[in-house]
């Protein structure tokens, strides 16, 4: 079996590498930017001059990308797996993209005998290094159990969650719970501070309340140091809460809490915070208050 990977960006290449050191394959490896493509090389991979190449040559593909438009490209696009890829290839995306399009790509791969899972990850950049990410499959059962073992190569929880589509579903979903968290967190923290209470005693009790929560930790530590350097940017948490808004207008479900969060982040990109971890939405609140929560501050 060849395995092909596109998009060796700060997830895509750690899992890439991951897959090379583990699955016990060829692995070959395409992206715009030669040091991420060479940090694959180094470890195993073997680096193809196009998209095309790769798909016409691999059994498995998988794509770790931006956004949907780039996979949608990869996929439908004149030099994609629709037009290149052999029949009985298997298309793995990897990418937080809209499950209606997910849908499309895997019909219209069907009628090329090529199947699609949706698989997107959790976990960061540094579950992406260590191999522990949770992936959310959407696809035929079938395809997924032929396949855990080498999405397992990267990741430590792999749950398949229904058909094609249902693992964006699965992943918008967590990640709007995430974002709406680190909203509210933010709104606490300002109002704590603004009502003259120390933000640190009020993190001591948050954190042995009910008020915690993962996401109101990560809030927290950021805000209370001050250091908003992006794991994941702001913009690319935007984009995802962007498509879990468009789901709820497919499925006629009222989300005014995301939708809340969305205008929040919107604000945090106009102040100009949109290359900052998303926990910078903090900082509206902050500037409309004329206070810091950082100690010191």
């Amino acid at each position: 079996m060849t395995v092909g990977f596109i998009g060796l960006g700060r997830m895509g290449g750690n899992m890439c590498r991951n897959a090379i050191a583990k699955c016990g394959q060829e692995v070959l490896v395409y992206d715009l930017i030669d040091d991420a493509v060479e940090a694959c090389v180094k470890v195993g991979g073997r680096a193809v001059s196009s998209v095309g190449e790769l798909v016409a040559a691999a059994d498995v593909i998988f794509t770790s990308l931006p956004k949907p438009e780039n996979v949608e490209e990869i996929a439908l696009g004149a030099e994609g797996i629709a037009a290149l890829a052999k029949p009985g290839t298997v298309y793995i995306d990897l990418t937080t993209s809209s499950p209606e399009l997910a849908r499309r790509i895997a019909a219209t791969l069907k009628e090329k005998g090529i199947e699609m899972l949706d698989a997107p990850v959790s976990g960061g950049p540094s579950g992406a290094e260590a191999g522990t990410l949770g992936v959310m499959v959407g696809g035929d059962e079938g395809v997924f159990a032929a396949h855990k073992q080498l999405i397992e190569t990267f990741a430590g929880n792999v749950i398949h969650v229904g058909p094609i589509g249902s693992g964006l579903v699965v992943k918008l979903v967590n990640n709007l719970l995430g974002l709406v968290t680190v909203a509210a967190a933010s709104e606490g923290l300002v109002l704590a501070k603004a009502a003259g209470v120390d933000p640190r005693k009020l993190d001591a009790a948050i954190r042995v309340s009910t008020g915690d929560s993962l996401a109101y930790r990560s809030l927290a530590d950021r805000a209370l140091s001050g250091d908003y350097t992006a794991a994941f940017a702001l913009d690319l948490a935007y984009k995802d809460i962007h498509l879990a808004l468009e789901l709820a207008d497919e499925v006629s479900v009222p989300t005014p809490m995301a939708a809340g969060t969305h205008n929040l982040m919107r604000m945090a990109r106009g102040l100009g915070y949109g290359q900052e971890d998303p926990t910078a939405v903090v900082r509206v609140y902050e500037t409309t208050q004329q206070l810091t929560i950082a100690e010191g501050a």
